[in-house]
């Protein structure tokens, strides 16, 4: 069965992983002496310890008080200042959530006598330092290692990054080589997965305190370079998108069954006001448009285990081909599958297409599946990207409601079967993406390259 493609863009499929925890941008750490009998009656007196985003934690050597490891605070959990704290360390720019012991101590950079512990510091002064001072490489690699988290269509990871060290300036460029011929061949699914990755980008910048000033397609003539980013300016009194932060490398793709909860509404509008602060309108279809969702999800998933290019491209990229072996660092690998459908209406991709896998289980998916649809008026390549920062922002803000998530897009591959997905009450525009959204168990981590293949940093 062939395809017709109109169009030139993406639709996405998404995984996700775990790394450690990144914030505030880094800065030399100037090493002071410290009150140590001051510290020691804190402790004996059982006062908690304290602390401010920007603050130094120092861990010593508890034979000989010698300083073992330090690292700035770039990130205070509880309003008070207590424990525990993202802390980026001096010697590997890596951040770890910590929970201080005995042998650790705050050393304060200075904030106002009356500020509450906890609270921020002044943005003006803090986050002027900060767009002052160059990114050092292991911030820029960390930055880079975020935007990588997010999903991408079979986790092809269609992305590269180059940094410009004088300009302060992130190009998110596509990776041309990760493309899928025959399930996305006008390249919206690569769209939207690199628009994720540069949600998430804006994301970590914004949580390290610079301002992410991001264009679209800023070259006409190279329509490979999708986005640039200059982190130039300190962070407006507005958060923006900072406090998605944690959620950005807790947000996996779930293929289990979900629980029959329904979503609360004030959870749904959180949701449509996620995206629509990137001009994405998102919709929870129900009644017959619902009914039509899955029918054509499941005409769309009848199609793919029939269609030799459907096929190709999903054994490339989910490590069951012979012919085409993938890296342990890319695709998605049969523990992420999920169980085979036994029944219930959820609309889920057999990722094994149709082949046996030893150990895996079959389940029953629920009946009233719960189905998130996003849309623009508009279908183009900017359109594309959008609705890829909408996608991930409102999977970030999903995450952080407790949700699982995964994807609904086989209609999506076939253009026949696109355009009927919309609500032609609601008028909603192009579908560019159908969200399966629930209460259920997190999916597992799936693989991503090493940073060192998708970075370039350059003067």
């Amino acid at each position: 069965m062939s395809r017709t493609a109109p169009l030139t863009g993406h639709s996405a499929r998404h995984e996700g992983h775990r790394v450690p925890t990144r914030g505030h941008s880094a800065h030399a750490i100037t090493r002071r002496p410290c009150n140590s009998g001051q510290r020691q009656k804190d402790r004996e007196a059982g006062m908690p310890m304290r602390a401010h985003v920007g603050d130094q934690l120092i861990v010593e050597s508890p034979t000989t008080g010698a300083t073992r490891r330090d690292g700035e605070i770039v990130g205070v959990h509880h309003n008070d200042g207590t424990p525990p704290y993202d802390v980026r360390w001096s010697d590997s720019g890596r951040v770890s959530l910590v929970f201080p012991g005995p042998d650790a101590h705050i050393h304060h950079t200075g904030h106002p006598a009356d500020m509450a512990p906890g609270a921020p510091a002044p943005r003006t002064a803090t986050e002027a330092r900060a767009s002052a001072r160059p990114l050092p490489d292991a911030e820029v690699t960390a930055l880079a290692r975020d935007a990588a988290a997010a999903p991408s269509m079979h986790n092809a990871q269609p992305w590269r990054f180059r940094y410009f060290r004088g300009k302060r300036l992130f190009h998110v460029t596509a990776d041309l080589a990760r493309t899928l011929p025959h399930s996305d061949s006008d390249l919206r699914a690569l769209h939207l997965g690199c628009g994720a990755a540069l949600m998430n980008l804006r994301v970590a910048a914004a949580h390290s305190g610079r301002h992410p000033t991001t264009e679209l397609l800023p070259d006409p003539d190279d329509p490979t370079l999708l986005a640039a980013v200059s982190l130039t300016s300190p962070l407006s009194d507005e958060d923006g998108p900072s406090g998605l932060y944690p959620a950005i490398h807790a947000r996996h793709t779930s293929r289990s069954p979900f629980t029959e909860t329904e979503i609360p509404e004030s959870v749904r509008t959180t949701l449509r006001e996620a995206a629509g602060a990137e001009g994405v309108s998102l919709s929870f279809a129900s009644g017959w448009h619902l009914q039509t969702v899955l029918d054509l999800a499941l005409e769309a998933e009848a199609r793919n285990l029939t269609d030799h290019g459907s096929a190709e491209d999903l054994t490339h990229w989910t490590q069951l081909s012979a012919q085409t072996p993938r890296s342990a660092t890319e695709g998605v690998p049969p523990y992420a599958f999920g169980p085979r459908r036994r029944g219930g209406k959820a609309p889920m991709r057999d990722f094994a297409g149709g082949q046996p896998v030893p150990g895996r289980e079959s389940a029953d998916f629920e009946s009233s599946p719960q189905l998130a649809l996003l849309a623009t008026p508009g279908d183009r390549p900017k359109d594309w990207l959008r609705a890829g920062q909408a996608m991930e922002r409102v999977l970030l803000t999903a995450t952080l409601e407790g949700l699982s998530s995964s994807f609904v897009t086989q209609a999506l591959e076939w253009p026949d079967l696109r355009w009927p997905l919309r609500d032609p009450v609601a008028g909603a525009g192009h579908v560019h993406m159908v969200l399966r959204l629930g209460y259920g168990p997190p999916g597992p981590r799936t693989p991503r390259r090493p940073t060192r293949h998708i970075l370039d940093i350059v003067p």
